[in-house]
């Protein structure tokens, strides 16, 4: 005789039901949600740097008006999460989490002060707008994505270039919306990410420089980041290249792994070792 479900159990595998699509790669129904949250972050961020340039007010509606459905989709989304979250607090303070709320707060924001929204103009929430590139970095938190798995050198090349992007992005944004009011080469979003590319990389033209203390500061935080990040990095994938041809073999006597294919003792204590190689190859 089969029990009838209760109220709880119900809402338990809705629970299960929303983290499984959330998460999921491979249905046809997650492979929609991961390909729909990307494009639309992909528009999220166009509009930001869209909305920096010289557009007319009928444009300028139209984006604030894109954006704020983007953004309450987004809020969907992040509800979606922590309802399904099996640890909500520990979903609720995870970084992408943290991200993705941070990411929309600008807007939602705006959309509750009694004000026009298109014509409103508030500093802090301009330079938090930036991170909402970072919500790239959910997608890379393993190797399966919605077109297969890739291998994890791949894995780290992606969030490599990512790395660069972001930095260069972030950086960009945060220099416009300090420079633009007060210099007059930063017209746009463009010539802030010129300056940041041509600062990171130390060539350092000097036609754009900045104005503001907090711009200096920027600068200086970028070429940091920069420095430490990007070689960070670009080192997890050289390291993983040059044990591409190594065996996952422990030595005994000392412990060291990862040996030469054809290594009969280990090449620290000299112990002998173990291993099946094929002549062939």
């Amino acid at each position: 005789m089969q029990t009838a479900s209760t109220p709880d159990d119900r809402g338990r595998e809705l629970r299960d039901t929303v983290r499984f699509y959330l998460l999921d790669h491979r249905t046809w129904l997650g492979k929609a949600i991961d390909i729909a949250l990307m494009v639309l972050n992909l528009v999220f961020v166009a509009i930001f740097v869209a909305e920096t340039y010289p557009l007319s007010a009928a444009t300028d509606a139209l984006l604030w008006n894109l954006e704020v459905a983007i953004a309450l989709l987004f809020l969907a989304e992040y509800v979606l999460r922590l309802y399904g979250a099996e640890d909500r607090f520990g979903e609720a303070t995870n970084g992408y989490t943290v991200v993705d709320l941070l990411a929309i707060l600008p807007t939602l924001l705006v959309l509750a002060m009694p004000v026009p929204a298109v014509t409103l103009e508030f500093g802090f929430l301009r330079v938090v707008r930036v991170v909402r590139v970072l919500r790239f970095y959910r997608f890379t938190r393993d190797a399966e994505f919605f077109f297969g798995t890739v291998s994890d050198n791949t894995l780290r090349a992606f969030k490599l270039l990512l790395t660069v992007l972001v930095i260069f992005f972030v950086s960009a944004g945060l220099f416009y919306s300090v420079e633009h009011e007060v210099n007059a080469t930063v017209g746009n979003f463009g010539d802030a990410f010129y300056y940041t590319v041509v600062t990171v990389s130390t060539v350092g033209f000097g036609d754009i420089v900045p104005m503001t203390q907090a711009g200096r500061w920027i600068t200086v935080a970028t070429i940091i980041a920069g420095i430490i990040l990007i070689p960070w990095q670009a080192s997890k994938i050289v390291r993983e290249w040059a044990s591409k041809d190594t065996v996952d073999v422990t030595c005994p006597n000392c412990g060291l792994s990862h040996h030469d294919r054809d290594a009969s003792h280990c090449k620290a204590c000299g112990e002998t070792i173990y291993q099946e190689y094929d002549a062939r190859e």
